[in-house]
């Protein structure tokens, strides 16, 4: 697995308690026309914490059926419970995913050894492809690159969402695991670094709104054009940095409202964009927007 995946949002209705399954055609049809091959749902962008096993079932089927093979479908399914997250995988495996995307369990947190048994319990009860996520700023925990090492020697864990900020970290893993792991950047400000560190491509956020622009970065570096997908990444930094302004997914999905592509609705205890906020993210939208134009 590699290149730009997008962390694809769940979209509501304006009441913010049901799917939006129309505008949920939309975004996937603007990623696909975009040329994204790897879809990422039910993931911290798609506030998967806040939706009902019944919704996450429904969404599943709902995103299979549509997107019919013309992209590799990953379904996030999560948790800190281990017998649920086999249950759960065990679904999503039965409704056609092609890979399933675990974050480390949060909360209740866990040693590197029980990391290392809950992910080796859902690899034994799946025969899909398994992407482990290391987010330690939401979860409380990290996956430290040695357990990574043990982890990737199973035969249906395929790779990992990186998203602890640390380029050490990064490099270290990039030195334990084989050339067949793939390693994903968890942020879109470290793209271009963590393809310099051996990283094989990312799950985005800004792919929601930019995946062409996400792309140009991965195209350049993978033709060898270094110093071009660097300029592109730069390009980008704002408006990327300003897209983490407040909690995501609430300034992505703010700014997909302004391109009419969501409502913009998300559920608490996520609230709407603080306006002064907004402002800043619509403005270096704008600006990034006319910066392309004009080229």
């Amino acid at each position: 697995m590699n290149g730009v995946c997008t962390a694809m949002i769940t979209p509501f209705l304006k009441d913010g308690k049901s799917v939006d399954f129309e505008m949920f055609k939309q975004q996937i049809d603007f990623q696909l026309d975009a040329g994204i091959k790897t879809l990422v749902f039910l993931g911290t962008t798609g506030e998967s914490s806040t939706l009902s096993e019944k919704e996450k079932i429904q969404i599943a089927k709902f995103v299979i059926k549509y997107v019919n093979k013309r992209a590799q479908v990953v379904i996030g399914t999560g948790g800190n419970c281990t017998s649920k997250v086999v249950e759960l995988s065990k679904k999503m495996q039965t409704l056609g995913a092609d890979a399933l995307l675990i974050v480390t369990p949060y909360y209740n947190k866990t040693t590197q050894k029980g990391l290392i048994e809950h992910y080796t319990s859902i690899a034994d009860a799946v025969d899909i492809p398994i992407i482990l996520y290391n987010v330690p700023g939401r979860t409380g925990v990290n996956m430290l690159p040695q357990t990574v090492k043990v982890l990737s020697k199973h035969k249906n864990i395929c790779a990992i969402k990186e998203a602890s900020g640390n380029i050490e970290q990064i490099l270290e893993l990039s030195l334990l695991v084989n050339e067949n792991f793939s390693l994903l950047s968890g942020d879109d400000s470290l793209f271009y670094t963590f393809l310099s560190c051996g990283g094989s491509g990312v799950i985005s956020v800004a792919s929601n709104i930019i995946p062409e622009q996400m792309l140009e970065i991965y195209d350049e570096w993978n033709n060898k054009n270094i110093e071009k997908s660097f300029k592109k990444q730069q390009i980008l930094r704002e408006f990327i940095k300003n897209l983490f302004i407040e909690v995501n997914p609430i300034p992505i999905k703010t700014i997909m409202s302004f391109c009419e592509l969501d409502s913009g609705e998300v559920r608490l205890p996520l609230t709407s964009m603080e306006k002064a906020n907004e402002k800043i993210l619509t403005d270096s939208f704008m600006k990034l927007l006319n910066s392309m134009q004009s080229k």
